[in-house]
């Protein structure tokens, strides 16, 4: 007998007990009426803005009238025509520095809680961190209630990489005072389309 099966007999002795995986039926998962409104209300209580855009608003009017001073603009979307930063063409993430408002597409919105699933479809994911503002482009019908059925929706890409974002950074580590932005977007407005 090789080590490795003598190791694994003995585990295999030392069970005592088996048990049934439990019931994770999701019976008692929050559900609401409106998911929309309810993702409006909980993410403006997490901090962010939200703007509902309608059909034919251009959305980098939209981006425009809510960060007017902007100068340095991030994103590889086909719609933001405004931005003079691509992070899929920078050479590192550190050439993102200075990005004033960086403009991403999220895949999944969460009514419980406010948060955007937002998947790496560029090169340089720092993008969604380094800069000052970030807004989140979302569709209305990408919203479920709660997490249950957003991790049942996730698909990862190319990358292997994604992250849940719910309005804009904060800690309040120190002296026990919240602090917004101390690590990432000091703002985050959600662009409901």
């Amino acid at each position: 007998m090789s080590k490795k099966e003598d190791i694994i007999g003995k585990i295999r002795a030392g069970k005592h007990m088996e048990y049934d995986m439990p019931d994770l039926s999701l019976l008692n998962a929050t559900t609401f009426a409106d998911p929309v409104d309810e993702f409006r209300r909980m993410s403006k209580h997490s901090g962010a803005d939200v703007v509902d855009a309608a059909d034919g608003d251009d959305i980098n009017e939209i981006v425009r009238r809510a960060y007017p001073d902007a100068k340095a603009i991030a994103s590889n979307l086909d719609c933001v025509t405004i931005a003079n930063r691509n992070p899929d063409t920078v050479d590192e993430a550190q050439d993102l520095n200075g990005t004033d408002v960086a403009v991403v597409k999220g895949d999944l919105g969460v009514a419980e809680n406010g948060c955007v699933w937002i998947p790496q479809t560029m090169k340089e994911r720092a993008v969604c961190f380094i800069a000052e503002y970030l807004v989140i482009i979302l569709k209305r019908s990408d919203i479920v209630s709660n997490m249950h059925e957003a991790y049942a929706r996730i698909k990862t890409n190319d990358y292997g990489y994604g992250c849940f974002i719910s309005g804009p950074s904060k800690t309040a580590d120190i002296a026990q005072a919240l602090v917004m932005g101390a690590q990432a977007a000091r703002g985050v407005t959600v662009v409901l389309v």
